[in-house]
């Protein structure tokens, strides 16, 4: 019968492309790389994230990103976010002076699908460049309420770092809604736009801003945990559970409406956990209120199993996240998969369920359709080498094998290495704990050749 499935696939295409079937995307933040039910943590409550698994396809060796912002590219676009000229942080403050916007040349899914004629709309995070003549609703966003930088105190929306300034937008207009829980704000919002456009095709975008610092909570997401022992993991687990409360309203919404089985839902996370265990208000007169030496960091609670590393590296503990993709009867359901795939190629993908083709004129992707991988455990990855840069430090991928490094270098074997660099194997006892680059140099000097093809191509300079 496997082999019958991705005919089954086309032919459910087919009748359901006249449904035009809705989006959703959502993206958590910071959600580590095994912290969901359906990935083996016995200690969270995850039921809906759980429950996207059964009725869908679960990925075990799903890739984002390191951190925020190159993360969000990549998926928006379906390419390397060095195209888009995100390889640095982006302008934060709005109103702050003109700093890294992601170009407006590149189109994203937003674009594509209200070319299409979805009605779009992005509520939660955006973390691609705060410029007002950039931003989501520059990108295909017919609406945009939230936050233009990378995250916020939930309850007086102020940005933390530095000197802080005030992040909580409907487009280019501040918002003002203190004491108003903004994870609870921001879906508020997205069950009013279903139900608002029940009717018509949509495209939803939700990147949450949690279970990213400060891990704030209501009361009642902690109770499940008041007996848990280690604090940090508490914390976590508390932030993650109103994580997945508010993934579950949007879900419970769309089965309301009976729109669920005509409804996309792409579930990922874009980095590892953070491990930003020290942040703390460093100056007097903060604008956001708070008293010098107030905390606002992450508790490190997240979990990576065997998997070595945490937001901000290479290692698979910063890169590698859950990732699920649900459509009831037209996908398979329960079922996991196991080749690699990345945040690019959601764009793809999506546009070929959609049966939306990509003008001739647009930017190339970087990305590739997974349907062929949906359909088949046993299809091949068409991710043979992956790439991850972020301002001069690198990865790259090729089987079992990652070298990690920073800036460029050339190297013969019997002279000394940067000493960042490491060659590390994936199906090693203890994955990544071993440096290879010495005794492996073959393969050390291949992967070191594809990263340098790979920066020419999109024009990944190191610096």
């Amino acid at each position: 019968m496997r082999l019958l499935i991705p005919t089954l696939i086309c032919l459910t295409l087919a009748c359901a492309a006249a449904r035009n079937p809705n989006v959703i995307l959502i993206f958590t933040d910071d959600q580590g790389t095994l912290d969901a039910g359906c990935y083996g943590s016995k200690d969270l409550m995850t039921p809906n994230i759980d429950k996207l698994a059964e009725t869908g396809v679960r990925f075990t060796q799903a890739y984002s990103h390191t951190v925020c912002c190159p993360a969000r590219a990549a998926l928006l676009t379906g390419r390397h976010p060095q195209r888009s000229g995100v390889n640095r942080w982006t302008q934060g403050d709005m109103n702050g002076p003109r700093g890294i916007n992601m170009a407006l040349e590149e189109v994203t899914i937003a674009e594509s699908l209200k070319q299409a004629g979805y009605r779009t709309a992005l509520f939660g995070k955006w973390h691609l460049g705060a410029h007002q003549d950039y931003g989501p609703k520059k990108q295909g966003f017919d609406e945009f309420f939230g936050i233009r930088d990378g995250f916020i105190d939930n309850y007086n929306h102020y940005f933390l770092h530095h000197v802080g300034f005030h992040d909580l937008y409907e487009g280019t207009t501040s918002v003002k809604a203190d004491g108003q829980y903004f994870p609870e704000l921001m879906t508020n919002r997205c069950l009013a736009f279903i139900e608002e456009n029940k009717a018509r095709p949509f495209f939803l975008y939700v990147p949450f801003n949690i279970p990213h610092y400060p891990e704030q909570a209501p009361k009642k997401f902690a109770e499940p945990f008041k007996d848990m022992k280690d604090p940090a993991r508490k914390s976590y687990a508390t932030i993650m559970h109103a994580t997945d409360h508010y993934i579950g309203e949007i879900v419970n919404k769309l089965e309301s409406l009976n729109l669920r089985q005509n409804t996309i839902i792409v579930y990922m996370s874009d980095n590892g956990h953070s491990e930003e265990t020290g942040n703390r208000i460093r100056v007097d007169n903060h604008k956001s209120g708070y008293p010098k030496g107030h905390f606002y960091g992450a508790s490190g609670g997240g979990y990576t199993g065997k998997w070595k590393g945490n937001k901000g590296s290479f290692f698979e503990g910063g890169i590698r996240v859950p990732a699920i993709i649900s459509y009831p009867g037209v996908l398979p359901a329960g079922e996991s998969r196991n080749q690699a795939i990345t945040a690019m190629d959601w764009l793809p993908t999506l546009l070929e369920l959609c049966a939306i083709k990509t003008d001739p004129g647009s930017p190339e992707l970087d990305g590739f359709s997974l349907l062929k991988i949906i359909a088949s455990e046993e299809a091949k990855t068409p991710n043979k080498v992956m790439h991850w840069g972020w301002f001069s430090s690198w990865a790259v991928r090729i089987g079992e094998w990652k070298l990690i490094s920073r800036g460029s270098w050339n190297w013969e074997p019997g002279q000394p290495l940067p000493k960042s660099t490491q060659l590390v194997n994936l199906n090693d006892p203890a994955p990544e704990r071993q440096n290879h680059a010495i005794t492996m140099a073959p393969v050390l000097l291949k992967l070191k050749k594809a990263h340098d093809q790979w920066a020419e191509k999109v024009g990944f300079t190191g610096k």
